[in-house]
């Protein structure tokens, strides 16, 4: 019997497995891991969702299938956030549809709209869906160098002259995972005036859009025409801490929503209808509590930013998203992401990403996730600068001020 699966052979051994089974087998021996590697949110559901979601589960009559397209409540509370949160318009039955998460939405999309052969363009380094999300339909990708979106935009040019056949669709993502890199309102303008010149489709993931430090983050539909050619991904995970809930959106052009309806219409009922109804009390109610989370991993931030940087480590202080993005100190970079990490969580007992599972330019870096407290994460920096030390680098002393 043939086990050699076509689309399985397309796919390269997941970077990322490799930290998580010594993670697993150091806990197992009872060490203390600092786990900053996935981004898996620890703060609480708030607790109004929660009740929301308990008080419509006792429900008798909400347990049978729900709609794949999400319930016209879920999809109105979508279009109310995108009307006060960037003053776009959306069409509630035509232009939006609830996702079993973000991730299944793009992976979903993709198999839509890709045939055997077409080329997307993606950001390298950027969340590995976007990338094998494409290549498990089909497609071929296109990686463009992508550590700001300005490098992101300048190279885009240059992968449509050498792409054969010309590419059909390209991959934004802002806040970036990884790279926690934010663009403004002028690169998505120039990013869909792009777009509608060489023909392409534009599928934009806006899954940190509410962990942001400074400003406020733009949507590409804010930027007028943008929905003749651009959907938009958002999702509950980390802005309400609703990761295992599974709870996203597609809003914008109408011809992509419908088809990624088409194709979900083959796969699934849509989510449980007391997550979505809960759904609705997170959209709708009261939005101290994303203050609070914003607040929180602010603060995270901070603490990671100092402790990281005196053990050593200069971390740079990202402006969005729940990460930081962390070149590998210099006299340790010629180990490569993988073999960092694998130092990092044997010998310091903490976990972080490496970034070659990011694509090849991210190689030379390691995504650090805040998902742990204050006071977890100053340990990993203590840790942190005995292992540094143990290789020569030495720890920075924090500036005197002047008297």
């Amino acid at each position: 019997m043939n086990t050699d699966f076509h689309k399985i052979r397309r796919l390269p051994p997941y970077v990322f497995e490799q930290v998580n089974r010594t993670k697993a087998a150091l806990r197992a021996k009872g060490a203390d891991i600092i786990d900053l590697g996935m981004g898996n949110p620890d703060l609480p559901t708030p607790k109004h969702i929660v009740d929301k979601l308990v008080e419509t589960a006792r429900k008798p009559d909400v347990n049978g299938y729900s709609a794949s397209r999400g319930i016209p409540g879920l999809r109105r509370a979508l279009t109310d956030y995108y009307k006060r949160r960037f003053g776009v318009s959306l069409d509630k039955d035509r232009e939006v549809i609830v996702t079993l998460g973000s991730k299944e939405g793009f992976a979903n999309l993709a198999q839509a709209i890709s045939a055997p052969g077409d080329v997307i363009l993606a950001p390298d380094p950027s969340y590995p869906l976007h990338h094998f999300g494409f290549i498990i339909a089909g497609a071929s990708i296109r990686g463009v160098p992508a550590h700001t979106p300005e490098q992101y935009l300048s190279n885009l040019g240059r992968a449509v002259k050498y792409s054969v056949p010309p590419p059909t669709a390209m991959v934004l993502c802002f806040p970036s995972n990884p790279t926690a890199a934010v663009c403004d309102l002028d690169f998505y303008k120039e990013a869909v005036k792009f777009a509608k010149k060489h023909d392409l489709w534009v599928l934009s993931d806006l899954a940190y859009n509410e962990i942001y430090f400074d400003e406020p983050t733009p949507s590409i539909l804010q930027v007028d025409g943008a929905k003749d050619i651009a959907v938009e991904f958002t999702t509950m995970s980390k802005t309400y801490s609703m990761a295992g809930w599974r709870m996203g959106f597609v809003a914008g052009n109408e011809k992509l929503v419908g088809a990624l309806a088409r194709v979900k219409s083959y796969l699934d009922y849509g989510a449980y209808t007391p997550i979505q109804v809960a759904a609705v009390a997170a959209l709708d109610g009261p939005q101290q509590c994303v203050d609070e989370t914003r607040a929180i991993y602010k603060a995270r931030r901070d603490v990671l930013v100092d402790s990281f940087t005196r053990a050593g480590w200069p971390v740079p202080s990202p402006k969005a998203s729940m990460f930081a993005w962390a070149p590998i100190p210099e006299q340790l970079r010629h180990l490569g992401s993988l073999e960092f990490a694998l130092q990092l969580i044997n010998e310091a007992h903490v976990a972080v990403a490496p970034g070659a599972g990011f694509g090849e330019h991210g190689d030379d870096y390691v995504r650090i996730a805040l998902v742990e407290n204050e006071q977890r994460i100053r340990q990993a920096g203590r840790n942190i600068r005995k292992f540094l030390a143990s290789r020569g680098v030495k720890e920075i002393k924090p500036a005197v001020a002047a008297e």
